[in-house]
């Protein structure tokens, strides 16, 4: 289905039904990214909702920079949970959000600026946006300065058949399906200006204050990252009102969705089991949906 959101389209895909789970991608990846997750959280009775974020995949590429700014991506997850699930009793559509990458950034400040949304939070391998950066962190981003090049991150990108994103991304099992969609028309801008809206080099000053983040939260990293810095999500909990728990994957590259899907689904199932609405009741596999 498309959903119109603040200007563009997005598109979106629902399965089953059950209590909402919304599944947020990231760089440079879909919704296909969640293929392995869908069917597992069906299963065991969730409705899941899984989105092309804004400029990836088959949702609108906006032109303009400032398009990509991590608020409009806030009012994007409103826009979906009302045109994907019904009303909640209590008020406006809710749902679990799970995020990884660009959409773990997008996961956060949803619970955090929308918070009557958020069910629970779950979050990959992107810490809370309020945890001080570490110099390892620093070392490991160094790839955000390059994409703030325009034109010249495209060119080095695209050169050589992609030869310096394979560099890049070593294990990336979805690396020649990211390579069909950047090669989209406009699509690798599209996908860049997150870092350029979001990620640009400023004036030093002091860091700003986020509301807390009162949903429950996993917070998931991956041994194998080569890009974000575990001790972030670790100490994302010192952030969190809500009851916290973090979990570590051993031999998983940064896209922890590809590299160990059973591990991660079975932690998926367990942690949004736990964070049922009282209202919703189990029957066998199914889910009793207070909706008709």
């Amino acid at each position: 289905m498309i959903v119109s959101a603040n200007g563009v389209e997005l598109y979106v895909e629902v399965h089953g039904d059950g209590d909402p789970v919304l599944l947020l991608h990231g760089w440079p990846d879909s919704a296909d990214l969640w293929r392995a997750q869908v069917p597992a959280l069906t299963a065991h009775g969730f409705r899941v909702i899984t989105p092309d974020l804004r400029g990836f995949g088959r949702s609108s590429r906006p032109e303009a920079t400032d398009s990509y700014l991590l608020r409009h991506s806030i009012a994007d997850v409103a826009a979906i949970l009302d045109a994907t699930v019904p009303p909640d009793v209590t008020g406006a559509p809710t749902a679990h959000v799970v995020g990884h990458d660009w959409g773990a950034a997008v996961a956060w400040l949803t619970a955090m600026y929308l918070p009557d949304r958020v069910r629970s939070l779950t979050a990959l391998s992107v810490a809370h946006i309020g945890v001080p950066v570490t110099m390892r962190q620093r070392e490991m981003a160094w790839y955000q300065l390059l994409f703030q090049f325009e034109e010249v991150a495209e060119a080095t990108l695209r050169y050589d058949d992609w030869a310096a994103l394979r560099e890049f991304a070593p294990g990336y099992a979805d690396i020649d399906r990211a390579i069909e969609n950047l090669s989209r028309p406009g699509a690798l801008t599209a996908s860049l200006q997150w870092y350029r809206a979001n990620l640009a080099p400023r004036m030093p000053g002091p860091r700003p204050q986020y509301p807390p983040v009162s949903a429950p939260t996993l917070g998931i990293w991956s041994d194998g990252d080569r890009y974000l810095d575990g001790a972030r999500m670790r100490a994302s909990g010192d952030l969190v009102r809500g009851p916290w728990r973090y979990a570590e994957i051993s031999g998983a590259t940064h896209w922890i969705p590809l590299d160990a899907p059973a591990e991660l689904n079975a932690l998926l199932t367990e942690w949004l089991s736990q964070h049922l609405p009282p209202r919703v009741t189990r029957a066998g596999r199914g889910v009793k949906w207070p909706f008709t």
